[in-house]
């Protein structure tokens, strides 16, 4: 299907935003304002003449507050949305029940105060409306107008350096999993079927600052295993996921037969902060072989140059299939990239990890 612009209706109360996010959309070739609305009942009022192809909807909103409205639109006609929410754990918590109420994607309040900070979020809208597009919430067979990119999108280089693959000696096995759109489910149904003695896991999944602590905490009480958000020098241990802290990079890095992360700060890469490139670098030079990775649902190319790097150093590598993915953007892109050993539906994906755990692991296994 040829690309067109997407159109966008914004619901905000505030005017201050409401202008920034249009100015932000008519910027970007590739989206279109279709409207702008203070409210729930203006906002149905503006969609009586036709419907956008998206929603960018703040949660605090008068006569009615925006997770009653996400309710309504997908009881009554489901349409792609993104959740634009609060720093606050209100807003965390208002951000979990919006994806459960069928949101395709979060989005903190943006700060505006800086030009630094308005192309940054600029990259994030952006993202987020053409991922929201793309999704099974929307069309799936749509092809989204490309990418607005202001500035260089960079690489894992700005953060961590290249370096070859060489040999890593044999340690305790870990996993490192990156996902995006669609992920906060798929983790939650990989991790709760994971033993309380599964591997240590890192995980970057793309939300917020703040959120993902919220999002940490959730998962948490669901997993036999224990999830928390990273902070800076965690150990990993056997039976503990840890999180990246929303716009922070995560870095594995080894220490004699174990393993601890770094939480770092950093510019954008591959257009994300957390960056699954960023992780997946990380992993592929400190564990190597003793390592699985996992790409997951997601819109983009984040964590296909990782993934590479990680197969080029004996990792074992796995990708979800298309059919289970809410969007098979991030996946294709690391298999078209060569870097990933099996493609498996997300029920399996549990499974791999449980045999990663039981296969005895080479010393000195470098690359294919």
């Amino acid at each position: 299907m040829p690309n067109r612009q997407i159109n966008v209706l914004v619901v905000d109360d505030s005017a201050t935003v409401r202008s920034a996010f249009s100015a932000i959309i008519r910027a970007d070739a590739g989206l279109s304002l279709f409207a702008t609305a203070s409210d729930p009942f203006i906002a149905v009022e503006r969609m009586k003449k036709g419907l956008p192809d998206v929603i960018l909807l703040d949660l605090e909103l008068p006569n009615m507050d925006g997770l009653t409205f996400l309710k309504k639109i997908m009881s009554q006609r489901p349409m792609p949305v993104v959740v634009c929410s609060s720093y606050t754990e209100a807003g965390s918590q208002g951000a979990l029940k919006a994806l459960d109420l069928g949101a395709a994607e979060v989005l903190a309040k943006p700060r505006l105060d800086t030009q630094v900070a308005r192309a940054e979020a600029a990259v994030q809208i952006g993202d987020a409306l053409r991922a929201a597009v793309s999704s099974r919430h929307g069309d799936a067979t749509r092809r989204p107008a490309p990418a607005f990119v202001p500035g260089e999108k960079y690489s894992a280089d700005v953060v961590l350096p290249h370096r070859p693959p060489k040999p890593v000696p044999e340690t305790m096995p870990i996993v490192a999993i990156g996902a995006s759109t669609g992920g906060t489910e798929a983790l939650r149904d990989v991790l709760t079927a994971l033993p309380a003695e599964a591997p240590a896991i890192a995980v970057v999944q793309h939300m917020p600052e703040k959120f993902t602590h919220a999002f940490a905490n959730r998962l948490n009480t669901l997993c036999r295993i224990e999830v928390r958000e990273a902070e800076n020098g965690d150990v990993m241990t056997r039976g503990t996921a840890l999180i990246a802290p929303g716009n922070h990079h995560m870095i594995l890095r080894r220490s004699g037969t174990s393993y601890r992360v770094d939480v770092v700060n950093g510019p954008y890469v591959s257009r994300h902060r957390p960056s699954v490139d960023v992780l997946f670098r990380s992993v592929a030079q400190a564990a190597g072989a003793n390592a699985l990775g996992i790409i997951m649902t997601g819109m983009g190319d984040d964590g296909a140059a990782g993934m590479a790097e990680m197969h080029a150093s004996g990792a074992r590598t796995v990708a979800q299939d298309e059919a289970s993915s809410v969007v098979w953007g991030m996946p294709r892109e690391a298999i078209d990239a060569g870097g990933v050993d099996k493609v498996v539906a997300l029920q399996r994906i549990a499974k791999e990890i449980d045999s990663h755990a039981q296969l005895a692991v080479k010393p000195g296994r470098v690359a294919r």
